[in-house]
């Protein structure tokens, strides 16, 4: 059995990196393709700041993590709060990667912002591997939960109403 719940684990992990990638790579047009949908414009960029580009780690992940088969969360009760862990930890993941080394060069590179996307992606389902165990994050998740809420209103609240300062302008 637990050898079993283990390769189900690798699966669902895997599966999901793989997903979250492409529904990520994808979600990046689905605003344009929408003709500016305004409830599209919630979950998918609506321009190229760092902020907007935070959603492509977030919404698809926050998606996948609602398939994980119960059977996987009944034997790892730790592993669904370490993958909401994850999302958070890939998705700041994308603004301290991007003005590190924009910072450092002093323009940005596309193909890096790219491999930034992949990077915090893979981050993501690391963190939930190695936390499927953990009781430390398991006594947190309701803290985790409530995080998670509060990013997902700032997402839509700064859709609409971003405040004038770099993270959520162009660059």
């Amino acid at each position: 059995m637990e050898q079993t719940t283990i390769t189900h684990i690798k699966f669902y992990l895997v599966t999901g990196l793989i997903s979250t990638a492409i529904l990520g790579t994808l979600s990046h047009f689905f605003y344009e393709w929408s003709g500016y949908s305004r409830g599209i414009a919630l979950f998918s960029p609506v321009n190229e700041s760092t902020w907007e580009h935070m959603k492509l780690v977030f919404f698809p992940v926050l998606l996948w993590s609602f398939f994980m088969p119960r059977a996987i969360r009944n034997a790892y009760p730790s592993l669904y709060p370490a993958l909401i862990t994850g999302n958070l930890a890939g998705t700041f993941l994308i603004p301290v990667l991007f003005y590190v080394y924009s910072g450092i060069l002093g323009k940005n590179i596309t193909f890096v912002d790219i491999s930034i996307f992949f990077i915090s992606i893979v981050v993501v389902f690391y963190i939930a591997w190695k936390g499927k165990s953990s009781h430390r994050i398991y006594r947190q998740r309701k803290l985790i939960s409530w995080l998670t809420i509060l990013l997902t209103l700032a997402f839509f609240w700064f859709t609409f109403l971003p405040p004038g300062i770099g993270l959520f302008q162009e660059p």
